[in-house]
């Protein structure tokens, strides 16, 4: 975390889609940071540890903002911090054990240190549950807050330097979108952009509507001026972020999902536009025209099933069926035929049968995914699949999860087999985990790509031919390219 930056977005001076101050004011807030806390805390460190999805990962870059303008700086190390923030992830049972389990070791360090700031924040922190076990067995805690009032962090955090209690401040409900709100961003590459808050679709396994509220768009011309901003400074790719991006805009007049991709396609220093999640619902036409364009627009999408039988996703609560999902796949590929797929799938669904999973694979089949993100089914309290019986055992779970991983393997693997020797774009994000000689880098399609070069690559758009192809990742070399940018 040492190397994060903060990035200050530059103002577009446009007045494109810009609103009225009456308009602004009945859709968002703008954030002011207490100038009496602004590096109060200079010489400090923190550190935050995030569980959890690209949401999460943003609402990390936003606290670190936060406490950086206190004057906090990051470290990579707990041992080195002043305030600790564990941003935690509702979704999976075993994502909360693991928190708890971090919390836990964490008591240590609290004890040689009782200056040390200890904070839960997230999706966990708006369960009523965790916060009544946090206050029975971990009074070490000092600062419990939600998702709905990361703006409040400074005088939060100013708060349990001088309480000897736990404080806790959840908003059960989501308030405005508040923007202008300082960021630490990660890298300088790539970056997440938010469009969207929260969800209206209650699937029945899962909690986020629970602890990310209502549906919330931002307006289109604070986007737009982000994005503009991070191309200033020198970002090249950006993630376009919401629970449900094709549902953007329905809470707003006449703005829809497409109309803000090819806004955002406008902004000349982006090299590339990204976004997820879209869902199956609100999966229109024109959005598909607006991808099937190209331009900076990424031909990947990636498209929760969840299952592949009719009767499950409805007692998902899905708005899909098998069905509409197959011929929504046909309606994409057949105006962009090159767009990779991506999935979510949860296996072991209350009362899912041998016969339904079977279903599941045959649409992985039928499909070709390029690449899935598949989990065993988790019951979370709260949410309506908590309550229905569950007669699927925990052997049998495991033994489909295995199989499922085995098909989408062989079909992945096939997939990247079919690009040797093929020369593919890449953007260039950094060195390889393993080998500081090796770059890294994505294509459009989102595929891994490792391949020798030196740092100076880093934040450029460059030409490898692929030499091996892996399951999840491809190897090759450099050539030369005229699509090479200057970063």
């Amino acid at each position: 975390m040492s190397d994060q930056r903060i990035v200050t977005e530059t103002m577009a001076t446009d007045d494109f889609h810009r609103p009225s101050i009456q308009q602004r004011e009945l859709w968002s807030a703008t954030y002011e940071f207490p100038e009496h806390l602004r590096d109060l805390m200079a010489g400090k460190k923190m550190f935050i540890k995030t569980y959890g999805c690209q949401m999460n990962e943003h609402d990390s870059e936003m606290m670190a903002g936060l406490l950086r303008a206190m004057g906090y700086e990051s470290v990579a190390e707990q041992d080195e911090a002043d305030i600790i923030l564990l941003n935690t992830c509702a979704i999976r049972e075993n994502a909360e054990a693991k928190v708890f389990g971090e919390i836990g070791r964490l008591k240590p360090m609290k004890v040689r240190n009782p200056e040390l700031i200890v904070g839960l924040c997230g999706c966990m922190a708006q369960e009523e549950a965790v916060r009544e076990r946090l206050s029975r067995k971990f009074g070490y805690v000092d600062l419990v807050f939600g998702t709905h009032n990361i703006h409040q962090l400074p005088e939060l955090v100013e708060q349990a330097r001088n309480s000897q209690e736990t404080i806790f401040d959840v908003w059960e409900k989501a308030g405005d979108v508040i923007e202008n709100m300082p960021k630490l961003r990660k890298e300088g590459v790539r970056a997440w952009v938010n469009i969207q808050y929260g969800c209206n679709k209650f699937c029945t396994y899962c909690i986020v509507p629970y602890t990310r509220g209502r549906e919330r768009s931002r307006l289109p011309v604070d986007i737009v001026d982000e994005v503009k901003g991070l191309g200033q400074s020198g970002v090249k790719e950006i993630t376009l972020l919401g629970q449900n991006v094709n549902d953007y805009g329905l809470d707003l007049q006449d703005v829809y999902f497409a109309q803000l991709l090819r806004q955002v396609n406008e902004v000349g220093e982006i090299e590339r536009i990204r976004f997820t999640t879209s869902n199956p619902w609100n999966f229109t036409d024109d959005l598909i025209e607006a991808i099937a364009l190209g331009g900076k627009i990424c031909e990947h999408i990636h498209l929760p099933v969840q299952s592949g039988n009719t009767d499950v996703l409805k007692r998902m609560n899905r708005s899909h069926t098998r069905e509409t999902y197959l011929r929504l796949v046909d309606r994409i590929r057949n105006k962009a035929p090159e767009v990779s797929l991506t999935t979510d799938i949860i296996v072991g669904f209350p009362g899912e049968t041998e016969a339904q999973f079977r279903d599941t694979l045959r649409l992985v089949e039928e499909v070709q995914y390029d690449n899935a993100f598949t989990f065993i089914y988790s019951p979370r309290k709260g949410t309506p699949a908590a309550g229905f019986e569950d007669n699927v055992r925990l052997e049998e779970k495991k033994e489909r999860l295995q199989r499922l991983m085995d098909v989408q393997c062989t079909i992945s693997h096939h997939i990247n087999q079919r690009l040797r020797g093929q020369v593919v774009e890449v953007l260039v994000e950094g060195e390889s985990r393993t080998n500081r000689q090796v770059m890294s880098g994505r294509t459009r399609t989102n595929k891994v790509v490792l391949f020798e070069a030196s740092r100076t690559m880093i934040g450029k758009l460059v030409h490898v031919r692929v030499e091996e192809a892996l399951t999840w990742t491809l190897k090759g070399q450099m050539i030369p390219s005229p699509l090479l940018v200057e970063a």
